[in-house]
């Protein structure tokens, strides 16, 4: 990002003035402009568009919140999983990931 702005690469964040503050803003908000390849965005084959963007700060957790919100309507694997809280992505579950959740058996009194 910094070799597209023509800055320095090895100066802090703190130091970079206004002028060159804005030239690495405007380079997040249309990095395709500035020849950035689009396997680095982060936002590939929109689902609902079909466009590669990239997508910034807030907006990340709202394209995600949808995505899911996606998969569960349509009833997915992914989805369905993501609705019961459970692991997504093929981790076990039968004895590992217990936190949060109740374990063991409970003891008769008496």
């Amino acid at each position: 990002l910094c070799t597209k702005c023509n800055l320095d690469t090895q100066r802090r964040a703190g130091t970079l003035t206004s002028e060159e503050l804005e030239r690495l803003s405007e380079v997040m908000v249309d990095p395709v402009k500035f020849k950035i390849p689009t396997w680095f965005l982060n936002r590939q084959r929109d689902p609902k568009t079909g466009k590669t963007e990239h997508v910034l700060s807030n907006n990340v957790d709202v394209k995600l919140r949808d995505d899911l919100e996606r998969l569960k309507k349509i009833r997915a694997h992914r989805g369905v999983r993501h609705a019961r809280g459970l692991r997504v992505r093929g981790q076990h579950t039968c004895t590992s990931g217990r936190r949060g959740k109740t374990m063991g058996v409970a003891r008769k009194k008496g």
